[in-house]
């Protein structure tokens, strides 16, 4: 099955903008349409390795960068379905892919007669009559290939890829086996009382969960990737609390066979022996040294600056939920799965705001389309038409074609908004097809949530950290729509991981946006818009607990750092999990038991089966960009297409085809300044 009449892989999308034909594609065409993507590619490699003319930038770099075509379409079609419907069968291709493609990518970026043709480019960069684009394209492939280990002898490159081999083995266990643990950890409750302060959305969800699993009757709560889920701020049985967060905090580390320890511990040693054969003192130094921090000692000062605050401030905010416990006729010290509950009491107390109460103003399909597409509309001028005809990879899968304000085609954008056991937990973009001028390909991006599904006839009403989930991660679809560029190894979001959140996190300032938030938050029932005395409330509002949500997330981005920046001897000794959490957590200050990282090392995806390892770090760091950036919007008139169009020609429109803090100096005139960020989050 490796010709293209009997494995639509292996053909061109006759669809719109190459949109894969998953009506037509099954588990059995995934890995024969890999093998011959593989030598193919090879083919490619070899014909401009094997060139007898001296290196061009022609007959290098753009040979380069016009290879690998069928691969890259087989790829992003099959790591889409993995990711976001990740059947037994299709588990089984991805554990059996892993190890051939990481020999693959090793194969291509350990090619010395390639590395030698980009490296005699580089060598006379000067020399070569090449635009900005094509200079760059020139330096980012040669640092590429010298960071992956392209200059290492033989025996060095045979031990850095068995290690890779191993290692996307691993990473491919522990997503695994964090998926399956999670699945089996659902929650199960047997009376509704135990779910009492849920909505009734939220207890249709439990009952259809219940249902789908077959124990109708009862209620199922499935658990988020996060540490603390969000129906803690709203169940007023203690013991329903405890149960729920009890469960999330247990995934990889029970002792049965979705165990992650040992998977993890082997994930981080081999990590830091691979460092140590590029010539680094830890992975977290080999990583942050081809990113913007530069060091791993620039993002430890940045962590430890805003750890003493935060964990000031949590502290402060502990002791005053105590005393609304202490106030209750039957006090009692308060715990971890308290917390959330009991924020909400001070919240309502102190702002007399109640966050859990906004649901029926957060109607999903109203959300996206007055809302998140009414932002992009207002500031780029695109628009949306939904286009039923063309297929996802899942019935849930929405396809919307983006259009130019005059009208001309952009690409597509795919919205898969409901949780599934075979869906892996978070919320992510990615691309099914990325735009290149070069390859005359535009783009098709998808976004993942994982939003309970209510009940049959139900409406599907968001709580506000969902909307904000929403409106971060189409910060990266607009990245990924609007990048325009040449060369296919600069589209999209395909720049450094520590500036790649800076555009979503962006896009979030639009969703308290007075315009904006009149347009989409709107009863259910009634159809009346938010009242103005709540917006006040939730600007005025912005700062508090801050110091449990700095804390939680610095936690985490402190014991990735931990892990990764070990040596491989100290990585070895390393033989309890939870034990050196809680020493990475004494060390920064951040060993606080009411408030528990936001992930903890067993269910911790970003950087054990992520692309975020020794990088999770990289939320706070697009941060100071981002808060700096909502202060130019606000100080130039906010929702403007003229704002817009500057953001998007400066930032996202480059993708990756130039240094991210020079264009951020580009479009804001200035280095970005902390101010902005201290303040929103309190830690002034």
């Amino acid at each position: 099955m490796t010709d293209a009449s009997a494995n639509p892989l292996l053909a061109l999308s006759t669809l719109p903008y190459g949109l894969p034909d998953y009506r037509e594609i099954e588990p059995q065409h995934y890995l024969p349409a890999f093998e011959a993507a593989f030598a193919e590619h090879r083919r490619e490699i070899d014909a401009i390795t094997r060139a007898r003319s001296m290196p061009t930038f022609e007959n290098t770099l753009v040979a380069l960068e016009s290879s690998g075509d069928l691969l890259g379409r087989v790829a992003r079609t099959f790591y889409t379905v993995s990711s976001a419907d990740a059947t037994a069968e299709i588990q089984q291709i991805e554990e059996t892919l892993a190890p051939l493609m990481a020999a693959h990518h090793d194969a291509v970026q350990l090619d010395s007669a390639l590395y030698w043709r980009i490296k005699t480019l580089h060598d006379t960069l000067d020399e070569l009559d090449l635009d900005d684009e094509q200079r760059y394209l020139v330096e980012r492939h040669y640092r590429e290939m010298t960071h992956a280990g392209a200059g290492l002898d033989d025996a060095q490159k045979a031990r850095l890829t068995d290690l890779n081999q191993r290692l996307s083995v691993l990473t491919t266990t522990f997503e695994k086996n964090l998926l399956a643990d999670t699945n089996d950890l659902a929650v199960v409750f047997d009376d509704a009382a135990e779910l009492d302060g849920l909505t009734d959305g939220e207890l249709s969800a439990a009952a259809q969960n219940a249902a789908d699993r077959g124990l109708a009757g009862r209620y199922v709560v499935t658990l988020t990737l996060f540490t603390g889920h969000p129906y803690l701020s709203g169940l007023t049985d203690r013991e329903s609390r405890r149960r729920l967060l009890e469960a999330s905090r247990s995934r990889g580390s029970r002792g049965n066979e979705h165990d992650n320890r040992d998977v993890l511990r082997e994930i981080v040693r081999l990590r830091a022996e691979r460092a140590a054969l590029l010539g680094y003192p830890s992975h977290a130094a080999y990583v942050t040294s081809d990113e913007t921090a530069g060091s791993p000692g620039a993002v430890h000062d940045l962590l430890r600056r805003l750890a003493v605050p935060a964990a000031r401030n949590a502290r402060a905010e502990a002791a005053a939920l105590q005393a609304i416990v202490d106030a209750e006729d039957e006090p009692f010290p308060i715990d971890a799965h308290d917390w959330a509950y009991y924020t909400e009491r001070v919240r309502a107390a102190e702002y007399d705001l109640d966050r859990t109460a906004l649901r029926p103003w957060f109607e999903a399909e109203r959300v996206l389309q007055d809302g998140v597409f009414r932002a992009a509309t207002e500031l780029y001028g695109i628009t949306f038409t939904e286009r039923d005809d063309l297929p996802g990879y899942h019935p849930d899968v929405r396809v919307f074609e983006v259009r130019e304000a005059d009208g001309s085609p952009l690409g597509l954008y795919l919205l898969d908004l409901y949780t599934r056991d075979t869906k892996r937990g978070g919320a992510w973009m990615n691309s099914i097809v990325s735009q290149s001028a070069l390859r005359g390909t535009s783009p098709v991006v998808v976004n993942n949530l994982n939003v309970p599904r209510p009940a049959e006839g139900q409406p599907t009403l968001l709580t506000l950290d969902e909307v904000t989930t929403l409106f971060h991660e189409f910060g990266h679809a607009l990245h990924g729509l609007f990048a325009t560029v040449t060369y296919p190894h600069f589209a999209g979001t395909n720049v450094f991981r520590d500036f790649v959140e800076f555009p979503s996190q962006v896009n979030e300032m639009w969703i308290l946006w007075p315009e904006v938030l009149a347009s989409y938050a709107r009863h259910i029932d009634t159809d009346e818009p938010l009242p103005a005395e709540v917006t006040e409330k939730l600007h005025a509002s912005e700062a508090f607990n801050q110091g449990f949500a700095t804390s939680e997330y610095l936690a985490a981005a402190w014991i990735d750092q931990a892990w990764h920046s070990l040596g491989a001897e100290e990585a070895a000794a390393v033989t309890d999990v939870a034990d050196f959490e809680a020493s990475a957590l004494a060390d920064i200050g951040l060993d606080n038991p009411l408030v528990p990282t936001r992930y903890s090392s067993t269910y911790f995806a970003h950087v054990f089966s992520g692309g975020y390892s020794a990088g999770y770090y990289s939320y706070i760091w697009s941060e100071v960009l981002d808060a700096d950036t909502v202060e130019w919007f606000t100080e130039n008139g906010g929702l403007a297409r003229a704002n817009g169009d500057r953001f998007r020609q400066r930032l996202l429109g480059i993708g990756g085809s130039k240094d991210p803090l020079e264009a951020y100096r580009d479009f804001r005139g200035r280095d970005a300044e902390i101010a902005p960020l201290l303040a929103r989050r309190g830690l002034a």
